[in-house]
């Protein structure tokens, strides 16, 4: 079992993460093998049971369970009503001002959104400089879920000056591009954006609307976007399952 985990494939971490005394948990020396078999039953094929998989590489059903949760964290793998299947490839998202519609339409998924809430409320004093607003002045705050093929991925949270956008629970369609409608109804472009990335574990609200466990890590990205004219525009926070997504940005020397 130890050699079929020593096989390095291009991209993958150096030694295939064996320390370098080379000795390995006997989990980690299962996951291998069941990657292994992901990569024969395709995407969506249908994984055996823990208990089969136990007696097939003569381990218990606990090491099973170990080397199965990690896959699932990875996004190897993803539950099917009572079942486990091979997943995709995670969906890739570029570090842009474009928007979540156009990156998922360009890897030939069909992007939507589900309206959780929008509401209008005073602008609270950490959020006014952001979005260039005066501290209690009216301000929209927009909630959905992202969806890729009706598969609950991700959770969008917008704030935006009423000022900026007045008819947006009127003219707005929930399931649609925020970005599309501020160009194509209001004329407002995107100049240029400050994001930051980082790693959290969603909360019991956030897992719910996603439909996640708790444990499973999310990639968070706090987006300040400005418009064309340089003019704060927005302040966005965008949590994506870390199993179905990764980043990508293109870099070059100034």
């Amino acid at each position: 079992m130890e050699e079929q985990t020593q096989r390095h494939r291009p991209g993958s971490p150096v030694r295939s993460g064996i320390p370098e005394h080379g000795r390995i948990p006997k989990y980690y020396a299962v996951k291998a093998r069941i990657a292994e078999l992901l990569d024969e039953l395709g995407e969506g094929g249908t994984l055996p049971t823990e208990r089969d998989l136990a007696e097939r590489y003569e381990v218990s059903r606990e090491t099973v369970r170990q080397a199965l949760r990690e896959l699932l964290l990875e996004g190897r793998l993803r539950r099917s009503g009572r079942g486990t299947v091979v997943a995709g490839p995670k969906l890739e998202q570029p570090l842009s001002l474009a928007s979540y519609t156009e990156g998922v339409r360009r890897q030939g998924r069909r992007p939507g959104r589900r309206l959780i809430g929008l509401e209008q409320f005073p602008c609270p004093p950490d959020v006014a400089s952001g979005i260039g607003a005066e501290p209690g002045e009216p301000v929209w705050h927009l909630e959905r879920v992202l969806l890729a093929d009706d598969e609950r991925v991700g959770l969008e949270s917008t704030y935006i000056r009423v000022a900026r956008a007045p008819r947006l629970d009127v003219d707005f369609q929930p399931d649609s591009s925020f970005y599309a409608y501020l160009r194509d109804s209001l004329g407002i472009s995107f100049g240029e954006a400050d994001e930051k990335l980082e790693t959290v574990l969603a909360t019991p609200r956030e897992a719910l609307l996603i439909g996640t466990p708790p444990a499973l890590p999310m990639l968070l990205i706090h987006r300040f976007s400005r418009d064309q004219d340089g003019r704060p525009l927005e302040r966005v926070r965008s949590l994506y399952r870390g199993d179905r997504f990764s980043f990508t940005t293109r870099l070059h020397t100034e």
